[in-house]
């Protein structure tokens, strides 16, 4: 695969004067949009892009997409800009194209549970428009993420141990290949042995195959009853025990995260919480009130039997949303700790039989730290996040940092897990790709190569050169 042209600076006006004349006012080169468009949540560097544009429509992604190929102009999908690996940086510059206003709900089909969404839809404004229907769209990754996002990234979140991750919630896709083509990868049929699985292989492609503009999505019905609680532990021995015993058991549990003590210390100061500050777990139960009650009863023996506390129930909606704000407001919880510092935040992911000592390595690796270092997961799945402290001015900090997230990571390879359970490689896990998947590394390189031989699409993530 060839490398991204560097492109001079008459080429770059060439293309942008192209952009110019297809989108008008919906072209910028504003210092402060290009800013933003080149900065995600990450503790990564700005790398601003050389223009902004504002697509409306899938044909509009394709005239956009065959002037930047004529160009050779690099392209980087955008949707809310919430991604934690610098999945929307623009390293050798090139356009950003923002498709928050392809924004439409195009179908919703009831009796097949399906909806067909426009990539710009965030998670949040779906589940509003589905909520008179009685369904709603399961995958929760926290931030208010774009539909397409979500499935360019292989999204996944506090739901995912019971509705799974995107991989598993999204039924065909219409891209914007590198040459302008249009694809729609599959029918919405909950099966087909049709071709190879091009829905799939564009999932979790990081906007380096193609640009998702269009989705057709998996749908549930809300469940009758939901009932969510929070029961603590002395150590996070009994705590990830616990959870083990809890999936082993086949407990159909929906949501179960873990929060140590610095993460639940920080989330009561910043959410204005009470809780006991030791490790804990948050679960939630969906299903009938007799199923729930069930379900519930029996998770309060397991977590008993593993040094848990009693199990303190949040039975109204408003006390649950509550909760569950808290969690999802991990990340600035944290960051709320050490004001002026910013979160080097990493995930990773295990066989749910090795967590405990996944955890147990990283924790006695903290404790000789000076970083402070809060730690959450969705430990159902066995995944966990850790988001470390850190001046990015301070050499010490950052490499201190960088030691900690490797043997995280290294760690996490020994035990057959992987280098990152929802957060993607962009361009801060590139490294460790070849280690995880070996001679596969070359076949990806030439599916690249084979989609996308100009390497214009979101270039500098995922693969390493």
């Amino acid at each position: 695969m060839a490398a991204t042209k560097v492109l001079n600076a008459s080429e770059t006006e060439a293309a942008i004067a192209g952009l110019s004349a297809l989108l008008g006012d919906r072209l910028t080169t504003s210092a402060a949009l290009r800013e933003a468009h080149g900065r995600d949540e990450s503790w990564h560097p700005v790398m601003p892009p050389d223009a902004v544009a504002f697509a409306t429509s899938t044909e509009e992604v394709a005239a956009i997409v065959r002037i930047c190929a004529a160009h050779r102009f690099p392209v980087i999908p955008f949707g809310t800009g919430t991604s934690l690996e610098g999945h929307i940086s623009a390293p050798r510059g090139g356009l950003s194209l923002d498709l928050s206003r392809m924004n439409r709900i195009i179908a919703v089909n009831a009796a097949d549970l399906d909806v067909h969404v426009e990539a710009g839809v965030t998670r949040k404004v779906l589940n509003a428009y589905l909520r008179d229907m009685g369904l709603f769209f399961p995958i929760d990754p926290g931030a208010d993420a774009s539909l397409g996002g979500m499935a360019a990234t292989r999204a996944s979140g506090t739901n995912a141990v019971r509705y799974g991750t995107m991989r598993e919630n999204v039924l065909n896709l219409t891209a914007v290949m590198a040459d302008g083509r249009i694809v729609r990868t599959a029918r919405r049929a909950r099966k087909s042995a049709a071709g190879y699985d091009l829905t799939r292989l564009l999932v979790g492609s990081e906007g380096t195959l193609g640009i998702i503009t269009e989705l057709t999505l998996r749908l549930y019905g809300i469940p009758e009853a939901i009932s969510a609680g929070v029961v603590s532990f002395p150590a996070f021995e009994g705590a990830i025990e616990a959870v083990i015993e809890t999936i082993q058991s086949g407990l159909p549990v929906a949501r179960i995260e873990f929060l140590d003590e610095v993460q639940v210390a920080a989330c009561n100061r910043y959410s204005k919480l009470s809780l006991p500050e030791t490790p804990l777990l948050l679960v939630e139960f969906h299903g009938s009130e007799a199923s729930v009650a069930e379900q519930a009863t029996r998770f309060g023996e397991i977590a008993a039997a593993h040094g848990g506390g009693a199990f303190e129930w949040a039975t109204k909606a408003e006390e649950r949303t509550r909760l569950w704000e808290a969690r999802h407001n991990a990340l600035y919880a944290s960051l709320a700790l050490q004001p002026g510092k910013k979160g080097m935040t990493t995930d990773v992911c295990v066989p749910i039989s090795r967590l405990a000592e996944a955890i147990k390595g990283t924790k006695d690796d903290l404790a000789k730290s000076r970083l402070v270092a809060p730690m959450v997961g969705h430990v159902g799945d066995g995944n966990f996040h850790l988001i470390m402290l850190v001046d990015p001015d301070n050499a010490d900090d950052i490499a201190e940092a960088r030691r900690i997230h490797d043997r995280m990571v290294t760690r996490a390879l020994s035990l057959d897990g992987t280098c990152t359970g929802e957060h993607g490689i962009g361009e801060g896990k590139i490294k460790f790709l070849e280690a995880e998947h070996g001679a596969g590394v070359a076949v990806m390189r030439a599916i690249k190569q084979a989609l996308d031989p100009l390497d214009i699409l979101n270039p500098g993530k995922m693969l390493p050169y």
